[in-house]
């Protein structure tokens, strides 16, 4: 049995395989969208009204984005909140599959 979020194997049953990490969330919002539009994380803060530690903390992985961020970043960037929460959701998914691997590999799937 093999649970995948679109491309990524999280969890394969029938292999001890290091799954592929998912990127973090701030990684994405650092450098495919800040530095290649030459914005700062407190013009950032500035333009969606948000103090500059939340983009901060963000970038560093010390924060997860909220749907408040998210409906702000898609605002600003012209995305949809969908795709930031999509980011965080699968970097959650990979870091906890990775984390709990053995655990989750001993769950006997239900025969019903």
């Amino acid at each position: 049995m093999t649970i995948t979020d679109s491309s990524r194997t999280l969890i394969h049953r029938d292999r001890q395989q290091p799954m592929a990490a998912a990127a973090a969330p701030g990684d994405i919002l650092l450098k495919d969208f800040l530095r290649p539009a030459r914005i700062t994380q407190r013009g950032l803060a500035r333009a969606i009204d948000v103090p500059p530690i939340r983009i901060s903390e963000i970038i560093r992985g010390k924060r997860a984005i909220s749907a408040d961020t998210a409906l702000r970043l898609a605002a600003f960037f012209s995305t949809t909140p969908q795709f930031w929460l999509s980011l965080q959701t699968n970097w959650e998914l990979s870091r906890t599959a990775h984390a709990h691997r053995e655990t989750y590999a001993r769950i006997q799937p239900h025969k019903g």
